[in-house]
């Protein structure tokens, strides 16, 4: 049997504890460890393994030794509940085994929880599992998760009272980040607010999120965009002393003035414009953004954005000018199109 969809997502959470095996597969080995982390503790709780009542093992550990297998699910537990056995990494190759396993379960044996790498229509293993009524297929995609997926997350992390921006920042994030790095962030979020019965606020989450561009890097942006002049000679001194290339930093500023271009075109405005990019803004940063989109308009973004991809050119070509002055001209050039 094979759940996709909205079954798929709920039976994480709420699996049926009386299937033979549950087999989860898909290309991102973090997104399918985590559904497979949810499933054994929604299966057996929190102390299965402190219990034995959790067996792991491999793929190829069932190449080695196939009475593997049969002997985890037939064995008898030492503490009461249900049990299962966990085989990471199988294949096509161990579908023989595991079928064989499957034919010869019985009610009270362990319950068998398969993890594999991305399985195509073909795949024995697939059919093996797809095939018995009282077995569950489960493909894990790279999608970025819904709203509502988002949201089952972080209640798990007991985060429910927010502002209704911070809210939408949230469910950004969690579109934008990899699942790992989205329940880390919500994990730190908890703690942060942890005894603080006040809203969380969007500076709370931009506290919280992860570091994606360097902190040195993104405040040389702020100053090129925020038209501070004086201070792009001493800033680019102290990156190109850090080892900082300047062709990163003319495609990181290029990549920044796009952003704010994007968001002046925008037709709803550019606080939509910003919270629909991709990765989205939001928060503090968003703020900021919003003010140098109102600050410079749409045609002197236009010329921002002509003099910084000609000095990207430039920067690429054979020319033997030096690239540093190069750059610190651009730089200086673009913060001075603002009238003071």
């Amino acid at each position: 049997m094979k759940l996709v969809g909205d079954k798929a997502n709920n039976y994480f959470t709420n699996p049926d504890n009386s299937h033979t095996a549950i087999l989860i597969y898909g290309s991102d080995t973090m997104r399918v460890a985590l559904r497979r982390q949810e499933l054994l503790e929604a299966l057996l709780g929190d102390n299965a393994e402190e219990e034995m009542r959790l067996t792991r093992m491999s793929g190829s550990d069932l190449r080695s030794d196939p009475a593997l297998l049969l002997d985890g699910l037939k064995a008898n537990g030492f503490f009461p509940g249900l049990r299962a056995v966990f085989v990471e990494g199988v294949t096509d190759t161990n579908s023989a085994v595991i079928d064989a396993a499957i034919q010869d379960w019985q009610k009270g044996d362990a319950i068998l929880v398969l993890t594999a790498n991305q399985l195509n229509t073909r795949s024995k293993l697939r059919k093996v599992i797809e095939n018995n009524s009282n077995s569950v297929a489960v493909g894990i995609y790279n999608d970025p998760p819904n709203e509502k997926e988002i949201i089952s997350i972080v209640s798990r992390y007991n985060l429910n009272n927010f502002e209704s921006d911070a809210k939408k920042d949230l469910i950004a994030l969690g579109r934008s980040l990899d699942p790992g790095d989205f329940q880390q962030t919500c994990e730190k979020l908890s703690l942060y607010k942890y005894k603080d019965e006040s809203v969380i606020t969007s500076t709370d989450i931009n506290l919280c999120a992860p570091v994606t561009v360097d902190a040195a890097l993104d405040e040389a942006i702020h100053i090129i965009a925020g038209a501070r002049s004086a201070e792009v000679g001493p800033m680019l001194n102290r990156l190109f002393g850090q080892g900082v290339n300047p062709t990163t930093l003319c495609i990181a500023v290029t990549r920044h003035f796009r952003n704010l271009h994007s968001a002046a075109s925008h037709p709803s405005g550019p606080d939509i414009g910003l919270s629909r990019a991709r990765p989205p803004v939001f928060g503090l940063r968003k703020e900021r953004m919003v003010r140098q989109v109102r600050q410079w308009g749409g045609m002197r973004l236009e010329k921002a954005l002509c003099v910084l991809i000609d000095t990207d050119l430039s920067l690429r070509s054979s020319s033997k000018a030096p690239t540093h002055a190069m750059l610190e001209r651009a730089f200086i050039r673009i913060s001075m199109m603002l009238p003071k």
